[in-house]
């Protein structure tokens, strides 16, 4: 988890880090603090090993690790993020290698396990047009409006199964609503070996939809739009000796905590409010999963 001491909205790199007329939106710092904290306790209660990302003044997306990488094995593959972020890698690094993890850097663009993670017996992929972000007129109030774009190439997969050996079978899930730019802001695997399936339908290309029904079949749960936008796909999936939990944002619906808990999955919810709404990150996008490390050995 990255420290929040520096969280602020720099960049603005995607619709929620704005207002509607394009203005970067001002973080409470003491409320993201404090949320924050309440869920590093919260994780670190259900056995979770929390490592803290060092907050810096200048890259205040720190406390987004799970755009960090993804990791295979001995080896991690750090990301290439967007040029308002690209200075975290090196951070990320400091982090992951005394952790006993080989570090690899990518040409081509990518926002590691927002964009990649496990589901089931194989990986999804997603992606979506990389544009430049920026602002273009149009007809409206305000007379302009922001582009913002997706974050992972499909090109990344080549240089990734180029660097590490990719056992899984890789499934490719194109994005079309840039409101969630990310495959973890609306698709969430979950469960014991993660084979249940979050899926905000209408954001998703129609023949990955169709792939995906044909794949999860009723393991696969649509989310409702308003479950969708307080971001419940972006939730963090803990599997302990078979049985798994789900931390998820605070305020889903309970028609859908009954749809998981009838999965056999535990949900947990925690506030993170301050992070979405300003920043465009829930639950998951404050954890890279780093899975089973090693645990040093106390000298006592």
């Amino acid at each position: 988890m990255g420290d929040p001491a520096h969280f602020s909205v720099v960049g603005g790199a995607n619709p929620h880090t704005r207002d509607r007329w394009g203005r970067r939106k001002g973080v409470d710092r003491a409320l993201a603090q404090e949320q924050w904290c309440a869920m590093r306790v919260r994780l670190e209660e259900l056995g979770v090993r929390v490592i803290v990302v060092p907050a810096h003044p200048d890259w205040p997306g720190l406390v987004y690790p799970a755009n960090a990488g993804v990791r295979f094995g001995h080896d991690y593959v750090l990301s290439h993020l967007t040029p308002t972020r690209v200075g975290e890698t090196a951070f990320y690094r400091k982090v992951i290698e005394p952790l006993g993890l080989q570090c690899h850097t990518l040409q081509a663009r990518f926002e590691g396990e927002a964009d990649l993670f496990p589901a089931g017996d194989f990986l999804l992929f997603t992606y979506g047009e990389i544009r430049s972000q920026r602002f273009v007129p149009r007809l409206g109030i305000p007379p302009w409006k922001r582009i913002y774009g997706f974050r992972s190439s499909p090109m990344a997969l080549d240089e990734i199964r180029s660097i590490v050996s990719v056992e899984r079978e890789i499934v490719q899930v194109r994005l079309q609503d840039e409101r969630y730019y990310h495959g973890d802001t609306c698709l969430c695997s979950f469960g014991p070996a993660r084979e249940f399936l979050l899926v905000y339908e209408e954001v998703t290309e129609p023949e990955a939809l169709r792939d995906l029904r044909r794949r999860f079949g009723d393991r696969l749960i649509p989310l409702e739009p308003r479950d969708a936008e307080l971001y419940a796909a972006n939730s963090f999936c803990l599997d302990r000796d078979g049985e798994a939990t789900l931390v998820m944002p605070n305020g889903i619906s309970s028609v859908l905590q009954g749809k998981i808990e009838a999965c056999g999955v535990r949900v947990i919810t925690v506030d993170v409010s301050e992070f979405l709404k300003k920043g465009g990150g829930s639950v998951k996008c404050m954890i890279g999963d780093l899975g089973l490390l090693p645990v040093e050995k106390s000298s006592s």
